[in-house]
């Protein structure tokens, strides 16, 4: 692990983050113990590579998913810093980091100014990078909206005045706890969020973030007649400033997979006839058995019609996402270069997964460009590729209706009786592994260099 630097403070805001961020994001949850069973084993480095040639140019993670930090930081600085002095190194500048902090473990969190400093100079040399592109408070259901509050006060304040951190926002699960702390630190701070992080609301088995404007027509059947804005939670975070909002999850966590989650979640050792083989999922995956049992349903109908189910689910979030997103989205490709789309997180644990999931996103875009070519916004519900309306068709009029009474369900987050395993007597300790100390002699280091320099300018 390499020695955090500091960065130069920013003398000016830097542009929107719609303006710099790319619409398809390469998520990195997957290199952990939770998807797979020995991270080490995954080709991340060749998926990484293979991000970056293919155009996906921005990488979100988190200290909280095990060694994902670590392998992606190893992934970039070979490229940043080749072996081979012939190869052409991959500068910093080509591509978006993307991190989280407050999150330490399934039941702790520590979101106190220290502890959030650390963790950002920790995520720093885990990656090789001198700065953060955004930073997200990790799973803000967790802890109070105090707490929130005095975190993305301290990340803006790296921001500020160390120059590590360059864009702010929050994640989390319960979408209308999203909405309520954008609210809130609008109304406290006088400054909305850049970002916005949703995960497993946007998704063929759960559309609450996008409603009422999902279906063919734009508008679901089921909330028609739902005109007020102030319900809605694209329009509430939109009303709190929040300058993009990002989908994650697209697969409902491994729900709508052709494999599935195992119903049993006893061990990961359990061998359930209806999966034939065990699931590092089982045990931590917040779903029900009876959710489990119903995505399997749909996933052999999606067989049944000569699909992947995780094609169906990817294909289907982004288009729809990157229509009815459009509002709170990025800069995507388009004639004028000024058309916005829904962002995506995407995670992959293979090579043939990236290389499908861009393939997906890149048909999506050739859509959104034929609605534009033709005078329409790139949100207007026009489908004109064969592959999406089979997609769609398949969806509403026979996915939908077998997942039942699960269709939008959502669980609870946290769950009942959850409890900080964190003490508040050790919230804002950081561990003494170098990092601060470090950090914090190069930094005396840099400032005391600036007389020098400072003086040589004048002269």
């Amino acid at each position: 692990m390499s020695t955090p630097s500091p960065s130069t403070p920013a003398t000016a805001r830097p542009p929107p983050l719609h303006t710099v961020l790319p619409p398809l994001i390469l998520g990195t949850a997957t290199f952990n113990t939770q998807y797979v069973a020995d991270p080490l084993t995954m080709p991340y480095r060749a998926i990484v590579s293979r991000a970056l040639d293919l155009g996906v140019t921005a990488f979100d993670t988190s200290p909280y998913y095990g060694p994902s930090e670590i392998l992606l930081g190893t992934a970039l600085d070979a490229l940043m810093n080749p072996a081979d002095a012939s190869t052409p190194a991959v500068p910093r500048s080509s591509f978006r980091l993307v991190t989280k902090a407050g999150r330490i473990a399934g039941d702790e969190f520590d979101y106190s100014p220290a502890y959030i400093r650390y963790s950002v100079l920790r995520s720093l040399a885990r990656l090789h990078t001198p700065y953060l592109d955004l930073v997200y408070t990790h799973d803000v259901e967790f802890v109070s909206p105090a707490e929130v509050l005095d975190a993305v006060r301290e990340l803006r304040r790296l921001r500020d005045e160390e120059g590590v951190v360059r864009y702010v926002g929050i994640s989390g699960f319960p979408v209308d706890v999203l909405c309520e702390l954008a609210e809130m630190i609008y109304a406290e701070t006088g400054e909305p969020l850049d970002a916005v992080l949703s995960y497993g609301h946007f998704t063929v088995q759960n559309r609450r973030l996008g409603l009422p404007w999902v279906g063919r027509d734009g508008r679901d059947g089921e909330t028609e007649g739902q005109e007020e804005d102030k319900g809605v939670p694209l329009a509430r975070l939109k009303a709190a400033g929040v300058d993009v909002v990002l989908n994650a999850s697209m697969l409902g966590m491994g729900l709508l997979t052709s494999r599935g989650i195992p119903a049993d979640s006893v061990a990961p050792s359990v061998v359930d006839e209806e999966w034939e083989e065990s699931s590092p999922l089982a045990v931590w995956h917040p779903s029900p058995p009876e959710l489990r049992l119903a995505c399997k349903k749909v996933a052999r109908i999606a067989e049944a019609a000569g699909e992947r189910l995780e094609s169906v689910a990817i294909r289907w979030a982004m288009e729809e996402w990157a229509r009815v997103g459009a509002a709170v989205g990025v800069v995507g490709p388009s004639p004028t270069g000024l058309r916005r789309v829904g962002a995506t997180v995407c995670g992959v644990s293979s090579i043939a997964e990236l290389e499908e999931t861009v393939k997906e996103w890149r048909e999506v875009l050739v859509g959104i460009e034929d609605a534009l070519s033709i005078g329409l916004s790139s949100s207007s519900s026009v489908y004109n590729s064969a592959r999406q309306k089979k997609v769609l068709e398949l969806v509403e009029k026979e996915l939908w209706p077998a997942l039942e009474t699960w269709k939008n369900f959502t669980w609870a987050s946290p769950g009942a009786g959850f409890m900080n395993s964190r003490l508040a007597k050790d919230r804002g300790t950081a561990p003494d592994d170098g990092i601060m100390a470090a950090y914090n002699l190069a930094k005396q280091r840099t400032t005391n260099s600036l007389p020098a320099v400072n003086e040589r300018r004048q002269v």
